[in-house]
């Protein structure tokens, strides 16, 4: 999926598909810039490499992040929306990402190729720069206080989609269930999505809150070496 390795690499997490088909677009039609909120998308990395460890992946993008320290929540992307249905790709060919850019971000986003892909489908929207939307990219991760419980998760879990939600509202005030959601794959956490306005104010966003996982409990890995 990604331009620079064969791998996927965090693109299986629904790939940022988080607002139903993309055939189902806004009258904008990808026109950069022109969309109405952000969602943050953060990875649950120990799903992820569990995942890519049963399905015998070991790609170069892989061991980026599964081989090295351990990750607990890292950020998938920031995607622009439309209330109904997301632009993706809004230039074609995209202006090429600079290299220092995507080394900067490496600590958020441990991975380059999903830092070049991110920059392809979602920046492009963003209606920025590639420097400023990385950087809007880390203000929000910024704005969001991950739960202390799960920075250092030492055991495998089953929890509640339900209680994942609670843990962030309470971590983050201001957040509200209306404005976040779970997802899963078949029996793992995929990721904790939360929507943010232009300036990554925590808003409501019924569409991906619709879209949240359904499962009564989830596994959640533990953080590799916890």
């Amino acid at each position: 999926m990604f331009r620079r390795f064969a791998a996927p690499l965090l693109g299986l997490v629904m790939a940022g598909v988080v607002a139903g088909s993309a055939s189902a677009q806004d009258h904008r039609q990808n026109a950069p810039g022109e969309f109405d909120f952000y969602v943050l998308a953060l990875s649950w990395s120990p799903s992820f490499c569990q995942a890519a460890s049963e399905r015998g992946n070991s790609g170069r993008g892989i061991q980026t992040q599964c081989a090295g320290r351990p990750f607990s929540f890292v950020v998938h992307g920031l995607w622009p929306q439309y209330d109904r249905g997301f632009p993706n790709y809004c230039q074609r060919p995209s202006p090429r990402l600079d290299r220092k850019v995507m080394t900067s971000m490496l600590d958020l986003m441990p991975a380059p190729g999903l830092i070049y892909n991110e920059w392809d489908k979602h920046g492009t929207c963003s209606g920025l720069g590639a420097r400023a939307y990385f950087e809007t990219t880390r203000k929000a991760r910024a704005a969001v206080k991950i739960p202390a419980e799960y920075l250092e998760l030492a055991d495998t879990r089953l929890v509640a989609p339900a209680d994942i939600e609670d843990a962030f509202i309470k971590a983050n005030p201001g957040l509200s269930s209306s404005a976040i959601a779970v997802t899963c794959d078949s029996k793992r956490l995929s990721e904790v999505r939360i929507c943010m306005s232009k300036d990554l104010q925590f808003r409501a966003c019924e569409e991906i809150d619709r879209r949240a996982c359904r499962r009564d409990k989830v596994v959640m890995p533990p953080v590799r070496g916890g």
